[in-house]
């Protein structure tokens, strides 16, 4: 199965990485006419759309930038949806599960696949926006993801984001390990699975849990204050507040398709982190 991805960023070079028939485009897509060319140069099977506007250096960057936001997060994927769709081509599309915020209206809390979002930063309100139009769309299908946790380091990975504040937040959140990510949406493209998935571990993690296996695996002189959730904002240290929440993942079940438990998953993602570290501290000594 071939693959084309249109978005050259974290993980779009990962899912190239794992699948060897995937074609990682340089366009940057910003017409429909720009989409379908590339679509019918690489003849593809099917489409994944891994592009997207976050902002530097976070997504209050979305708040002051709301034109460039949309056409990253909103038009873009629309203007592709609508080149898919003259092809014969299905798409599956990266959504985030940063469009809901607190407790769901549930009685486990978690957030289903057809609950209405709540965000109010525009960041998470163009990503809803998006998914409002895709999910109505044939052909089409959605993965969103939370709090990308890698076993490389890097600046997107949530691991070293978060080692790197002076302050963290008490909080408790569903989250991808995206050693487990290629699997889920190379399963969800051969299956051309429509509607919305969510595209993450199963269980949940506390901050300071990850914080805690960080320090006893990578770096034991860590030392960071912890606040409230609710002072993140007063405090100065965002703009609006973040998204907190619990995803249930029960349409990726109800396929069959698996990822392993969260903390299982972490520990192993967690050391695979330090032995990279090390590598590249032995590497530059």
């Amino acid at each position: 199965m071939k693959v084309l991805i249109f978005g050259n960023g974290y993980v779009g070079k990962r899912c190239q990485a794992a699948w060897p028939d995937a074609v990682l485009s340089d366009v940057r897509v910003t017409s429909k006419e720009e989409a379908l060319e590339e679509i019918r140069r690489q003849q593809p099977d099917v489409v994944l759309n891994a592009a997207g506007v976050k902002g530097k250096p976070n997504v209050d960057w979305c708040d002051s930038h709301p034109f460039e936001t949309m056409r990253g997060n909103v038009l873009m994927p629309l203007l592709l949806a609508d080149a898919c769709a003259d092809a014969g081509v299905y798409l599956l599309h990266i959504g985030s599960g940063c469009i809901f915020y607190g407790e769901a209206p549930h009685p486990d809390k978690a957030w289903r696949e057809d609950d209405f979002g709540n965000p109010s930063p525009v960041y998470s309100r163009n990503k809803w926006a998006a998914d409002l139009v895709l999910s109505t769309l044939p052909n089409v299908g959605i993965a969103r993801i939370r709090m990308p946790i890698d076993s490389i380091p890097g600046p997107g990975n949530y691991i070293t984001k978060v080692a790197h504040y002076p302050k963290l937040m008490e909080i408790e959140n569903s989250v991808t390990i995206l050693d487990d990510l290629p699997a889920v949406l190379h399963a969800l493209l051969e299956r051309r699975a429509t509607g919305i998935f969510h595209a993450t571990n199963p269980g949940t993690v506390k901050l300071q849990d990850l914080i805690a296996l960080y320090e006893e695996l990578v770096d034991p002189t860590h030392t960071c204050e912890w606040i409230r959730e609710e002072d993140l904002v007063p405090m100065g240290l965002a703009k609006k507040p973040r998204s907190n929440n619990v995803l249930a993942s029960e349409r990726l079940a109800a396929l069959g398709i698996a990822m392993r438990p969260v903390h299982e998953a972490l520990r192993d993602t967690m050391e695979k982190y330090a032995r990279a570290k090390r590598q590249a501290a032995a590497s530059a000594s």
